[in-house]
């Protein structure tokens, strides 16, 4: 069976990343990161399944990227995380910062989100990048693979994405992903910032951000809009 550190490796030589996945791959946090996955795979039940892993760059190419909705890590519950940021395969109820987003979406917008369920799929293929800062994590143990490389890799990917010449919105939700601020230098871009929509701080500023009607807004001087 494929693991983990063969899945990273393997054909990923499409969708626009190329230069960021053979750069990165190559560099010796993300040898250690690989050893560290492989072995814990191999143990533990880490969710997103494997193959999984990168879908938020199998879902959205490079240069359609329109815009970067930066979590935190994946959900650590049986059957949840499938590598796309706040999103949960059809079927399953969104979990509770997902039904705030869905929430804000309506308050915003003034009509009901186009999301059927919690899978936001159909955000990622019209370009909205559903990326975690870490990309995976221990059943049942939330932060359990903070520290151990994958940080690295999507300051890169935000690294990579600033330096695009075409402007993409930045949606930094909790302190965590308002860490990264720092990164997107280019005056193109849109960096919106607000609490996280989990329960404890969507009613802290979340709720009320406007960001999906802002986003719309900077999306359409480029002819652009995210069905919501």
């Amino acid at each position: 069976m494929t693991h983990a550190g063969e899945k990273i490796q393997q054909s990923r030589d499409y969708n626009g990343w190329e230069e960021l996945f053979h750069r990165e791959f190559a560099k010796p946090y993300f040898v250690e990161l690989r050893k560290f996955l492989v072995e814990e795979y191999a143990t533990k039940t880490i969710f997103p399944p494997k193959h999984l892993m990168l879908n938020a760059f199998d879902q959205t190419a490079y240069g359609d990227v329109n815009v970067v909705i930066l979590g935190q890590d994946p959900y650590y519950n049986e059957g949840q995380a499938m590598g796309l940021s706040f999103s949960v395969p059809k079927g399953l109820l969104p979990p509770m910062s997902l039904q705030n987003i869905l929430k804000e979406i309506e308050d915003d917008l003034g009509y009901k989100p186009k999301i059927v369920g919690g899978d936001l799929t159909p955000w990622a293929r019209q370009g909205v990048l559903l990326l975690n800062a870490v990309l995976t994590v221990e059943k049942g143990k939330p932060n359990s693979h903070k520290d151990k490389g994958w940080e690295k890799f999507t300051d890169a990917v935000i690294r990579h994405l600033n330096e695009r010449e075409r402007g993409i919105v930045f949606m930094l939700w909790g302190a965590n992903a308002i860490a990264k601020r720092h990164l997107i230098t280019n005056r193109q871009h849109l960096v919106l910032t607000a609490p996280h929509p989990s329960p404890l701080s969507a009613y802290r500023g979340f709720m009320g951000c406007g960001h999906f009607s802002k986003a719309n807004e900077f999306l359409a001087l480029q002819h652009k809009e995210i069905k919501w």
